[in-house]
């Protein structure tokens, strides 16, 4: 029979780091990063370090410095993850179409 701490062990760096990228929140906007679609790419290597290559909603956007450093520091709080890597990029552009089903129904989109 599994335990709590067993089936803690089986969740996958990847998911922590998802579950981790899923508590940040842009200060202007209701819904996690990642749902907003923000997260372009997340990469766990074998040796524990991890990349993001993320978005903002815009250049201009008053957070750009806050949300991938919160980002970076959510996902560096994850016992197991050595080094963290967070890629800002506007290319792709963002658009509201990059956001979850979830997000769009939150923002009123659906």
């Amino acid at each position: 029979m599994d335990t709590t701490a067993d089936k803690e062990n089986k969740i996958s760096l990847r998911d922590k780091v998802l579950m981790a990228i899923k508590t940040v929140y842009d200060p202007e906007i209701p819904v996690d990063v990642y749902e907003l679609g923000l997260i372009y790419e997340i990469n766990v290597f074998p040796v524990n370090n991890v990349y993001v290559l993320m978005t903002l909603t815009s250049p201009s956007c008053p957070a750009a410095e806050i949300i991938p450093g919160e980002v970076k520091e959510k996902i560096k709080a994850i016992p197991e993850v050595n080094e963290v890597e967070i890629e800002l990029t506007f290319d792709p552009p963002y658009s509201q179409e990059m956001m979850s089903e979830a997000a769009k129904l939150e923002l009123g989109f659906l």
